[in-house]
């Protein structure tokens, strides 16, 4: 199989249809869905691995895991984290991923409620699962986005810019080699990216704006979440590539590498459908927050994308490119 997310056809032949049957009439996993499972109490968990090699995995396992909770309108409560060490590593890599979780989780205003650390020779580099618990909110906006379904005609927005997750990891792993072409401070500020990646302030603007469903863009870049989205809605999409936000950092890191930035984690952006997109973007603005209307969705099943004169179809999810460059 390859690296990284499995495919969707695997996902839903061995995974999803083993789960909808033993969990009927549960809010369960699905293509496209953040977090999954609610019992009697309203209570869903995301599970998030980061398995590139990273030195900060403790804060991207921790912010990945609650912004899955967080994009589906629910609160984010605790976090634990289960980390798996290689035989030769040191004491000094458990307390930096730990000490990283715990400042994400600050950040996030979640608490860190521990979890389990293991060395063993089934690793060959650290591996770090994040688990959020979170809580469904009594507010109607938050219960009206649970349950709700992209649908055809709904204009798409996107949130800040695409691949910022890829390019903060990227520019903080391989700064040495970036910065042996671009400015410092260049790099700098793409290692920075980091900071853009709690989604909790855009989601509140969101709810009481009016959207009928979030996805948290991260594995696979913002193609694979269009594809997921389409999945999701049942719906056909229309996409014009130009007005996807890329930052300049970002551009340029990609190309560095050669990787392509639509494929890139893009953890810290939000894809959205509402029926409003120019109300949804002004909202999002008058606080600060970049956004943009990128496509609607569309009958039928053809996911599309627009490049100036060229038209193209929206390929399946590919594996991120992130592990091209960190493995």
């Amino acid at each position: 199989m390859r690296i990284g997310k499995i495919t969707e056809n695997a996902l839903k032949r061995s995974v999803l249809k083993q789960i909808k049957t033993e969990f009927k009439g549960k809010t369960s996993a699905a293509v496209g869905t953040d977090c999954a499972f609610s019992d009697e109490k309203k209570t869903f968990v995301t599970i998030c691995p980061l398995t590139v090699s990273l030195k900060e995995a403790g804060f991207y396992s921790v912010v990945k895991a609650v912004n899955g909770i967080v994009s589906q309108g629910l609160r984010a409560e605790q976090i634990s984290l289960s980390i798996l060490l290689p035989k030769d590593a040191d004491e000094p890599v458990i307390k930096k991923i730990v000490a990283d979780a715990i400042e994400a989780a600050k950040k996030c205003g979640v608490v860190y409620s521990g979890g389990h650390t293991e060395v063993t020779t089934a690793v060959t580099r650290p591996v770090v699962t994040a688990t959020c618990i979170g809580v469904m909110r009594e507010d109607e906006a938050a219960k009206a986005l649970l349950t709700g379904k992209p649908k055809a005609g709904q204009e798409l927005v996107i949130t800040k810019w695409v691949a910022l997750e890829g390019t903060a990891m990227l520019a903080a792993e391989k700064f040495s080699e970036l910065t042996g072409k671009y400015p410092v401070p260049f790099i700098d500020n793409a290692r920075e990216f980091k900071d853009y990646l709690d989604v909790a302030q855009e989601m509140e603007i969101a709810m009481k704006t009016g959207v009928s469903a979030c996805h948290d863009l991260s594995n696979g870049g913002v193609f694979a979440g269009l594809w997921e989205f389409g999945s999701r809605a049942g719906t056909g999409l229309k996409v014009d590539l130009k007005k996807i936000p890329l930052r300049q950092e970002t551009v340029e890191i990609c190309e560095f590498f050669e990787i392509n930035p639509y494929q890139l984690l893009s953890g810290g952006a939000l894809l959205m459908a509402t029926d409003n997109g120019e109300k949804l973007v002004s909202a999002l603005e008058e606080e600060g927050i970049p956004a943009a209307i990128i496509g609607t969705l569309e009958e039928g099943k053809d996911r599309i994308l627009i490049n100036g004169d060229e038209t193209r179809f929206l390929d399946l999810p590919q594996a991120d490119e992130i592990h091209k460059v960190l493995g």
